[in-house]
């Protein structure tokens, strides 16, 4: 079943009873009562939003990623499970032992996939990708070459315009860019812990100050849909250069979003965890394959 997502922007008081989410608004005084076990995220953007330690309680025994929002309504901290999968101690075991040629196969495979998609979503924009089709048949284990790179400055260059700079503080569309790529990091963050798996420990990325290495990792191959998601949502607010509410609840539909995974269309959420669940049987030694979505 398909998790829902709900966006809090204006002040609420969710408690819990019957195993319900009860949603009161604070302005009109009007309840709402939802399945705890229907949600996958809740991103709570208002300051004056009050929860009870029981919603936070139930919420973190049904893997529900809760993101929290900062005094610039962007998404800045979740709610995790960390006891979420039966096996835990075991695969944690094996994630923290997995060896080097097997940690850049799985960066090499995540790179060719991530360059396939990103191809994909330039030709499904009219545009020519041939060289990113070239790059990603010749990764090699670590993508020593830089093959990830070389693909960025030609994807954004044909996709935005040349003078486009993917950057944190640049210019639009980069403020639609940067709010979906925080959501899909809460949202791999949350399929990893869900597969049993410590989101800190990467494959590649390895900064000593990020929480989230292997959620940086994984989610690579997923940018592209974020992208697609952003351009449009971005035409139709040309004219917006900070996120209105309306934005924001256009960029969460990316949860719901269909893709393709091993021949099969499935929302990217349902997609997320089946790659996180193949990456947790490359650690145990079942696997030597992450399966990632494809583009279309």
């Amino acid at each position: 079943m398909l998790k829902r997502t709900l966006f809090f922007s204006n002040p609420y008081h969710l408690s819990l009873k019957n195993c319900q989410l009860v949603i009161q608004s604070k302005d009109d005084l009007v309840t709402k009562t939802v399945p705890i076990e229907d949600l996958g995220f809740l991103v709570l953007e208002h300051p004056q939003i009050t929860i009870t330690m029981k919603v936070l309680e139930q919420l973190n025994a049904n893997n529900v990623g809760v993101v929290f929002c900062d005094s610039q309504h962007m998404p800045s901290s979740m709610l995790l499970n960390l006891e979420s999968h039966s096996l835990q101690n075991e695969l944690f075991r094996a994630q923290i032992s997995a060896s080097e040629p097997l940690k850049k196969n799985l960066w090499k495979q995540t790179i060719e996939a991530k360059i396939s998609n990103q191809a994909a979503h330039l030709e499904k924009q009219g545009l020519k990708a041939h060289e990113l089709r070239a790059w990603a048949k010749s990764v090699k284990s670590g993508d020593t070459e830089n093959r990830e790179g070389l693909a960025a400055r030609i994807y954004w260059g044909r996709l935005v315009g040349s003078g486009f700079l993917r950057d944190r503080n640049g210019g639009p569309p980069n403020h639609l860019l940067n709010y979906g790529y925080i959501l899909l990091r809460s949202a791999v963050a949350r399929a990893l812990s869900g597969s049993g798996l410590l989101p800190t420990l990467g494959i590649h990325h390895h900064n000593k100050y990020n929480a989230f290495c292997l959620a940086d990792d994984i989610m690579e191959p997923y940018r592209p849909f974020v992208d697609q998601l952003a351009l449009r949502v971005y035409g139709e607010y040309p004219d917006e250069f900070s996120l209105n509410k309306e934005m924001k609840t256009e960029m969460l539909g990316l949860m719901a979003g269909d893709v393709w995974i091993e021949g099969n269309k499935r929302p990217l959420m349902v997609a997320l965890s089946q790659t996180t669940a193949s990456l947790s049987r490359c650690f145990s030694g079942e696997s030597r394959k992450i399966v990632y979505p494809e583009f279309n």
